[in-house]
């Protein structure tokens, strides 16, 4: 099934309230909304109803919901040989909420290919900070000997993981944090990792593009069941065949 859009789309700007339009109803590359406030409660809404925000610093906020969704599903992650041979004699270790900050600010700062700038600004960092204290936002961490040199972080709500970003200072790290996330998401039971947009690099780790509609009722279903609320700070994961 197909998601609509509309090339004359009116987009309609977000006022206080904390209040979407339908995400089935958009342009044709997904836009849904602009304005309002990266408020945490607005952001969880936002999740909740198959939409983030995405936006350059100098923009205004701009809030999405693409035709097509990729899609993780936890148990569909391609870990090649060479790829489970550095897991395990690589040394790396990953622990989960060690430094969340630290890890937003790496991927604030990583250069991305075909992108000048950062869209991750100091009033988005601000607001995912706080949902990380607030239980909602969490930090994968690839450390080795003693120094974070990759990490990812996202939003649990239900049994979905919405990734947001990732970021690695050595070859490999942050696949190790997405596997390990993968691994625990399976031992879980989370229905899936929202990696929003495609990227080649995700779709040869085993993501795969869901339409807009389909994505939707997958995630009415896993709104349904209880969030991993809080800390996940005593979490760790070893690699095991």
């Amino acid at each position: 099934m197909s998601s609509t859009h509309d090339d004359e789309y009116y987009l309609p700007q977000l006022i206080k309230e904390h209040i979407f339009p339908s995400p089935k109803h958009t342009t044709q590359e997904g836009l849904v909304a602009f304005g309002g406030d990266l408020n945490p409660y607005r952001i969880l809404k936002a999740y909740q109803a198959g939409i983030f925000p995405w936006f350059s610093e100098d923009d205004p906020i701009l809030w999405w919901s693409p035709p097509q969704r990729l899609l993780l599903f936890p148990e569909n992650f391609k870990a090649s040989k060479s790829f489970k041979r550095i897991l395990r004699n690589k040394g790396f270790e990953v622990y989960f909420d060690r430094d969340f900050e630290s890890v937003i600010n790496h991927c604030s700062v990583i250069p991305r290919e075909d992108q000048e700038g950062t869209w991750l600004s100091s009033e988005m960092k601000r607001a995912y900070i706080e949902l990380h204290k607030m239980g909602y936002a969490h930090s994968v961490e690839t450390y080795y000997d003693g120094e974070l040199v990759g990490g990812l972080y996202g939003i649990a709500l239900g049994g979905g993981f919405f990734g947001e970003s990732m970021f690695s200072l050595m070859s490999n790290a942050s696949k190790v944090s997405l596997f390990a996330l993968s691994d625990i998401c399976v031992k879980r039971s989370y229905d899936f990792i929202d990696c929003q947009v495609e990227t080649p690099h995700l779709v040869s780790l085993g993501a795969i593009l869901v339409e807009r509609n389909d994505f939707l009722d997958l995630l009415e279903e896993t709104l349904e069941k209880n969030t991993d609320f809080g800390s996940w700070s005593d979490w760790s994961w070893e690699y095991s065949e």
